[in-house]
């Protein structure tokens, strides 16, 4: 019988960490608890610049970010480069691999992080005995799904300063799901990886950065941006798509 003191340091090991964003259904005994945990395996710190994995590998595990940043981009056959996404602690990645066994894409770090790895065979023997947390691991999938849709309408639709005011604000809401402060973001990435990703040219990104810096909806400082006014930024928001 598993005592309350082993029940403790799972809870507080690898396997229940990278889980604990599925909302774990009520009741999991000791021994869910131990076979959820024996899906995870914590990898060694990345550097920054490190690669996760590249794109075209064989799909075999989900990542749960745990500390730092990645991103994810694609690569073209000319050698052009296009980011999906940006990745924050608690965030899962390797989706895309469940679609033809394959990672879509490559994730990097963007600084010095850790992550978890799901063995995703393991994983689904797991869920097989517990429904509940099949459903939760679904739900999961489906909204980053959804973020990475929410994406596309956003390059589809809207201006350069809507695009850049969007990327803020959302950044700010994922700062405040991590109980960090939302108006005081520290971005990891480069204006060149933010340009990318928004599909606008560098200098249109600094020239915006600048404008709301000028309208007094932000303070920026290199890496370092303050809220100084989330009203005025949800008006450049506008009301046509809700990104959070």
């Amino acid at each position: 019988m598993t005592s309350d003191l082993d029940l403790d340091e799972l809870r507080r090991s690898c396997g229940y960490c990278a889980i604990h964003d599925f909302r774990l259904p009520a009741g999991l005994s000791a021994d869910d608890l131990h076979t959820l945990n024996a899906t995870a395996r914590d990898m060694l710190p990345l550097d920054r610049g490190q690669t996760l994995f590249p794109q075209g590998r064989k799909f075999g595990a989900l990542y749960v970010v745990r500390a730092g940043a990645l991103k994810t981009f694609v690569e073209g056959s000319e050698g052009d480069v296009q980011i999906l996404g940006f990745h924050l602690p608690g965030d899962i990645m390797g989706i895309g691999g469940l679609i033809n066994e394959h990672y879509p894409c490559t994730a990097q770090t963007l600084e010095r992080s850790s992550v978890c790895e799901l063995r995703y065979a393991q994983l689904q023997e797991a869920t097989a005995n517990l429904p509940a947390l099949n459903h939760q691991l679904m739900r999961v999938i489906s909204g980053a799904l959804v973020d990475e849709q929410s994406h596309l309408v956003l390059m589809g639709k809207q201006q350069a300063q809507r695009r850049l005011a969007f990327f803020i604000r959302r950044m700010s809401d994922r700062y405040a799901r991590l109980s960090r402060d939302p108006l005081a973001l520290i971005l990891p990435m480069s204006r060149e990886d933010i340009a990318n990703y928004l599909g606008l040219a560098l200098e249109t990104v600094s020239r915006l950065f600048g404008r709301m810096e000028s309208a007094g909806v932000l303070s920026v400082n290199r890496k370092s941006v303050r809220i100084l006014r989330r009203d005025l930024l949800d008006e450049l928001c506008g009301g046509d798509i809700d990104m959070a």
